[in-house]
């Protein structure tokens, strides 16, 4: 008794003592390391994100003149869903404008509760005439119209209890029920359009399950709980309703069958979960054949690179390249969401409602020939989903250019002498451009590099504005000259050309090219320089007619 009491007596007087910090700072020194997240960034995305980017190419399809637009504040009058509405909103008509510059947002806030340094600024710069705003042509307005809680809600408890064991298991499901409110406005009369209109939906689901046992042995007793929940979070979900009312908004407005951006089979709500499942059925080394041999199905690798080590610079560099164009969180590492960006589009639905791989199975990297589970001929074929993508195991197609002009009129090919041109180019796959212009006098000037725009090297999926209008410091001005037939050409290629093309070519951009005219005289250099199939291009042309002379007043 007299040494549990002393034992007692020391651990008091211990505790009373100050502890000294100097014996924890060999402890302390792994702080800096564990306080760093241990999985890596990933980006972002719902059931819609690739139907934003199908949006996009309608868009370019139908050459949609660029069109302001502007937001409410998104309310959630419930104060249960407190997430960034309206920022969602931005991003989701950001992703519709990659290729088509369909929209650009207008960012003000008048609020003066909600404005920052960058709007405090607008106000000062407004007030002195230093800066212009352009008014929107529309705007977005809404709210989260209700979140209704535990609209189901199930629950089962039982227990046991005995002289020397108890048990007891309980499990619980509920579903909790969003819907959002979104409609397009005339910024201009400030009213809504009628028709213009989003109302969905959507449910979340959470559960939990549980096992409790407890026991006596002998003069012991001991307790053992285990348990595992789920819980459907609400940013998901809003981002999913915000990516499909725009979709739907923007698609009625602009006119165009946004419906077959919609019937994608990326949109299945079970999509990401079973790509999920088979990447799990495989292992590491079937996960980088996968995505090798997609990315040589893709392009960004040869047929010859198949042996490549994943940890060699060529294949992390094509990765990457990947990933950039594919709007990932570029990490050069084969991970989840890679594979399931590089095999997304090898994957329909079947007739039975369920998801089928297209070409290849989880536990090898051998294409095979998938026996056919829908009506459609490209279950059977092996043709992909998306427009412009291949089948998996199949050899790559070259890159394409798809160029436009910009300018908001009727007639594209005929301009006056002195018009401003603006033109937009895009990729399929990121590769190194170089655009040159062939005057009416068959002088040839390198637009694309120069001295403003260095990089030759141009990720796909992004429209590349000749010149960058949107760009305070653009570079150059393309004024039509001398009446007579003008084109600009670009050319892709998957190396950089510059140091096997001739000197002239080396030279300075915005110059004239000495030794060439027109612009056959350059393809006839790159052939040269690269060979037949070094290289892809495509030429746009218009007419220059003489400047019509004013009335006279």
């Amino acid at each position: 008794m007299g040494l549990a009491l002393l034992s007692a007596l020391s651990l008091l007087v211990g505790c009373g003592t100050p502890m000294n910090p100097r014996e924890d700072a060999n402890f302390q020194s792994y702080g800096h390391a564990a306080d760093r997240p241990t999985g890596r960034p990933v980006r972002s995305i719902s059931s819609f994100s690739d139907s934003l980017m199908c949006m996009d190419r309608l868009f370019r399809e139908t050459q949609l003149p660029t069109t302001l637009i502007t937001s409410k504040q998104i309310p959630d009058f419930s104060t249960r869903v407190p997430v960034a509405t309206k920022e969602m909103i931005v991003t989701a008509l950001s992703q519709m404008s990659r290729l088509s510059n369909a929209f650009r947002y207008v960012d003000y806030e008048i609020d003066i509760s909600r404005q920052d340094t960058v709007q405090n600024l607008t106000t000062i710069l407004l007030n002195n005439n230093q800066i212009q705003l352009q008014r929107p042509a529309l705007y977005v307005t809404g709210a989260v119209a209700f979140v209704d809680q535990n609209v189901l809600n199930n629950r089962f408890d039982v227990g046991t209890s005995g002289s020397r064991l108890d048990t007891g298991y309980s499990r619980n499901r509920n579903a909790t029920i969003i819907g959002l409110e979104l409609q397009l406005g005339d910024f201009r009369t400030r009213t809504i359009i009628p028709g213009l209109d989003s109302s969905n939906e959507v449910i979340l689901g959470t559960g939990g399950q549980g096992l409790d046992l407890a026991g006596r042995i002998g003069d012991y007793g001991w307790k053992f709980n285990v348990g595992r929940d789920y819980a459907q979070g609400s940013g998901a979900a809003i981002r999913t309703l915000v990516d499909l009312a725009m979709i739907e908004l923007t698609g009625k407005w602009a006119r165009v069958p946004y419906w077959q951006c919609l019937t994608l089979e990326q949109t299945h709500p079970d999509f990401q979960r079973q790509l999920r499942d088979w990447y799990d059925e495989g292992d590491a080394g079937v996960h980088q054949g996968l995505v090798k041999r997609s990315l040589i199905s893709h392009g960004y690798l040869a047929a010859s690179d198949d042996m490549l080590a994943v940890n060699s610079p060529e294949f992390r560099s094509a990765l990457g390249r990947f990933q950039a164009d594919s709007g990932m969180v570029v990490t050069g590492v084969v991970d989840f969401p890679t594979y399931e960006r590089a095999l997304r589009n090898f994957v329909t639905l079947g007739d039975d409602g369920k998801l089928a791989r297209v070409g290849w199975l989880p536990t090898t990297t051998t294409p095979t020939r998938v026996a056919a589970t829908t009506s459609a001929d490209k279950a059977t074929s092996g043709a992909a989903s998306m427009p412009g993508e291949v089948a998996y195991g199949a050899p790559s197609q070259p890159t394409r250019i798809d160029m436009q002009v910009e300018n908001l009129v009727l007639d594209r090919t005929v301009f006056e002498s002195g018009e401003q041109i603006f033109l937009s180019a895009t990729l399929s796959k990121a590769s190194h451009l170089y655009c040159y212009l062939s005057e009416a006098d068959g002088h040839v000037i390198r637009l694309l590099p120069n001295a403003t725009n260095p990089t030759s090297l141009i990720s796909a999926n992004l429209a590349i504005r000749i010149p960058d209008w949107m760009s305070p410091t653009p570079g150059f001005v393309l004024d039509t000259g001398i009446p007579g037939t003008e084109a600009v050409s670009c050319i892709a290629t998957n190396e950089e050309a510059f140091p096997k093309l001739p000197a002239p070519l080396q030279g300075k951009g915005l110059t004239v090219i000495a030794g060439y005219k027109g612009i056959g005289s350059v393809k006839e250099a790159f052939t040269k320089a690269l060979g037949e199939g070094g290289y892809v291009e495509q030429t746009l042309q218009w007419r220059v007619i003489p400047r019509r002379v004013a009335a006279a007043r």
